[in-house]
């Protein structure tokens, strides 16, 4: 018999799978999951700002223990936009004391949101803020010279945003901007006209009491300078036109909220940096005859599939204009549906 038949193994110890010990592997030891802490103690907040990964946002708004913190955004929302005017909720450090970081870890449905592409082939949208309800587009009567069609486009944004527009002619001691404003006279669209040497600071101010209301506008309509008026030690940076291309030269960077104050009340102001191009790639044209309900309740008799522009046949619109059915203003207010639809043709 030889050794390794033998069956005496008394002298071997015994071993089992209890006894190994397994360096435990840093990527995979722990199981996925898409369990999320729920943060029930995370306190509400706005976003008044952004800049280089870091938000400014508001807590207890209006409240005994309102402030201001820096914030980040958590990891779970890296592919989460977070945008100006978002209400958000936070945990962490929310004192708002000087070095101190909380976590955004929740954006809040948004109530309205205002979007723009970089032309109109481009699909992909930049969110430009959340929450407004109202949009001041200001044009100069002159200097640099009123494009419609820009006017056009910020007024689909609103439209598609479902955001109420108001028109804020500046400059208008340099020209007489009567002739411009005869091509928005069919739209429900509030006009303020501001000159150089005179801003009706009071009047504007009225619009906005009560609102969050985003500013836009062309580089050097005077957008900053209105924004300056209307709040004192906002200290927005101001540009001049350039004489040579009749441009302005971009002096807001960035998106900031900035509080309104004024006897009638609070609101809020939008300040964005001026653009020179309002793509709408995004944008559905449905959404634009929606903001003209009148001419929206007769479109319900038109053809399956009707554009309600000029050469659209059997449009229900255009019949009931040409038949006098919509009173005097029906034509202007056609005029506009369709200049407003052909931007997207």
């Amino acid at each position: 018999m030889t050794w390794w038949d033998a069956d005496d193994d008394e002298d071997e110890p015994e071993f089992d799978e209890s006894s190994v010990r397994v360096r435990p592997n840093r990527r995979g030891s722990r199981p996925r999951t898409k369990v999320r802490p729920e943060h029930a103690d995370a306190r509400e907040g706005v976003v008044l700002g952004v800049d280089r990964g870091r938000y400014t946002v508001l807590v207890d708004e209006n409240g005994d223990d309102e402030h201001t913190i820096t914030a980040a955004r958590a990891s779970e929302l890296r592919r989460k936009s977070v945008v100006t005017g978002d209400h958000v909720d936070l945990v962490g450090d929310t004192t708002g004391e000087a070095g101190t970081l909380a976590r955004i870890v929740r954006v809040r449905e948004r109530s309205t949101l205002l979007r723009r592409s970089a032309d109109d082939t481009d699909e992909v949208e930049r969110v430009i803020v959340a929450n407004a309800d109202q949009m001041l587009i200001v044009v100069a009567a002159a200097n640099p010279e009123p494009r419609i069609r820009l006017v056009d486009r910020y007024l689909v944004a609103a439209y598609d945003a479902r955001i109420q527009p108001i028109l804020c002619i500046t400059k208008t001691d340099l020209a007489d901007p009567s002739t411009f404003l005869e091509n928005f006279a069919g739209l429900d669209l509030p006009i303020v006209r501001s000159r150089s040497d005179e801003m009706p600071i009071e009047l504007i101010t009225a619009e906005l009491v009560g609102h969050r209301t985003v500013f836009v506008g062309h580089s050097g309509v005077g957008k900053s300078t209105l924004v300056n008026a209307l709040v004192p030690g906002a200290d927005r940076a101001t540009g001049v036109v350039n004489t040579v291309t009749g441009r302005g030269r971009h002096t807001s960077s960035s998106t900031v909220s900035l509080r309104l104050e004024s006897p009638a009340g609070r609101g809020w102001v939008i300040d964005t940096p001026g653009v020179r191009s309002f793509g709408l790639g995004h944008v559905d044209p449905s959404n634009i005859l929606g903001a003209f309900s009148d001419l929206a309740r007769v479109a319900e008799n038109c053809p399956r599939g009707c554009t309600h522009l000029a050469d659209a046949p059997d449009c229900a619109i255009i019949e009931a204009v040409q038949a006098g059915e919509l009173g005097d203003t029906g034509r202007a207010r056609l005029d506009s549906l369709q200049r407003l639809l052909e931007t997207f043709h």
